[in-house]
């Protein structure tokens, strides 16, 4: 299917013609909104909700907890669900391609989600593959939730499956060396068991991960889903039956998404498309600029485009953290201004050192996340905080895997 268009479904389960990208960011999630008389989506902040038939209430509650299925009618209870949520999780779903998706209160409680379900099972094996970003690599290695995990590359994924391996982890573009991964392969070699891909950084506008095999696509919807610095959440798209067990682990352990930020988010995403090009956009052209820069070491950027740019620079990294005035220093991304950080220092240093660097991490990268200013405001606040070329340090920047830019032109070369 075209990168830019989804299949939609409409009430009653029948598929439709596919509609453009842009238009289903903007209607997805409230094609009801008119019958009613709305044209902004309402936000329900109800915790619980009367019912005068306390049987068919119990009846829902059975058939919730036997399957996990959306219950049927009236809401019950904001554990179980909520209205102003799950336009979130329909319009996410449609975006990514998936049947469902399931929202929860980060994007670490949805990991945390995934891998309680598969444990539940038996299957408590996990092969992933680095770099992840950090925070999910401590919550693997540390078995945390019970888990064991084999590190791997992606041509080893095949190799490393066992018996009871729940789950194939991988993050393309990776956070934060923006390394990516061919997902078609990697689905291939997982067989039979479940590849979840984390799409945070590329966004369903760049990839799908689903149409290339992956049954599960993990975000950490306080990036670009979001979008504006202002809410945390996460969000699993996948099938029917994944997401009825999602839904009974997120009843039980309770990492429910606030009504008021599932708002924000479906608010998100009707601008994703046009955030997200338009950062790219931006971020493409500092690559370029970055790669030329004597100052810097390597660039690394994705294949794919995107907001992101990862950039080792011959000088004290710290240094250019202290040094910038507009772009802002702090750990997070997919805003639409523009943020960096080091992440040996904040959002890898939870992980093994030697790991961290074995997965392309060194002390001197720096990732910065493009917003919408101007390029050149960026640039001239990249310059100065960048400071003086360190005394024998060479024009040889090199670019992370060649990779084409996102305006279709040649990769960066050195």
């Amino acid at each position: 299917m075209d990168m830019d268009t989804t299949t939609t479904r409409a009430h009653d389960g029948v598929r439709t013609a596919p509609r453009a990208l842009a238009t289903e960011a903007v209607h997805a999630g409230r094609d009801d909104l008119a019958r009613q008389g709305l044209h902004a989506p309402p936000i329900d902040l109800s915790t619980t909700y009367p019912s005068y038939d306390s049987r068919g209430e119990a009846a829902r509650i059975d058939a919730f907890a036997t399957t996990g299925a959306e219950p049927d009618g009236p809401p019950v209870y904001g554990r179980l669900g909520n209205p102003t949520v799950a336009r979130f999780e329909t319009a996410l779903a449609r975006l990514e391609g998936t049947e469902a998706a399931v929202a929860f209160a980060s994007g670490m409680a949805a990991l945390s989600a995934v891998l309680l379900v598969r444990g539940s099972m038996g299957l408590r094996h996990v092969v992933a593959v680095r770099p992840l970003y950090g925070c999910s690599d401590h919550l693997l290695t540390a078995g945390l939730l019970g888990s064991e995990v084999t590190w791997t590359g992606p041509a080893g994924v095949a190799d490393a499956l066992r018996p009871d391996t729940g789950l194939v982890i991988v993050e393309s573009p990776a956070n934060p060396t923006l390394a990516e991964v061919d997902l078609r392969a990697v689905a291939h070699a997982c067989g039979s068991v479940p590849l979840l891909v984390d799409n945070t950084f590329a966004t369903p506008v760049l990839q799908r991960p689903a149409e290339q095999g992956a049954r599960l696509v993990l975000h950490s919807a306080t990036k670009y889903l979001g979008g504006h610095g202002d809410v945390l959440a996460g969000v699993v798209a996948c099938d029917e039956e994944l997401a009825g067990r999602l839904r009974q682990v997120r009843f039980a352990t309770g990492g429910v998404l606030h009504p008021l930020a599932g708002y924000l988010l479906l608010r998100g995403l009707s601008t994703l498309p046009v955030r997200v090009r338009a950062a790219s956009a931006t971020a493409a052209d500092l690559a370029r600029r970055l790669a030329a820069d004597p100052r810097v070491a390597r660039v690394h950027y994705p294949r794919i485009g995107g907001a992101m740019v990862a950039f080792e620079v011959y000088g004290d990294p710290h240094e250019v953290i202290a040094g910038v005035r507009l772009i802002t220093p702090a750990v997070s991304l997919g805003s639409v201004d523009t943020l960096i950080q080091h992440p040996a220092s904040i959002s890898h240093r939870i992980v093994d050192a030697d790991d961290r660097r074995g997965a392309g991490v060194s002390d001197q990268l720096l990732r910065m996340s493009v917003g919408l200013e101007d390029v050149e405001d960026l640039w001239s606040d990249l310059d100065q905080a960048l400071g003086r070329p360190e005394r024998g340090a060479g024009n040889c920047a090199t670019h992370h895997n060649e990779p084409a830019l996102a305006d279709g032109r040649a990769p960066l070369r050195r």
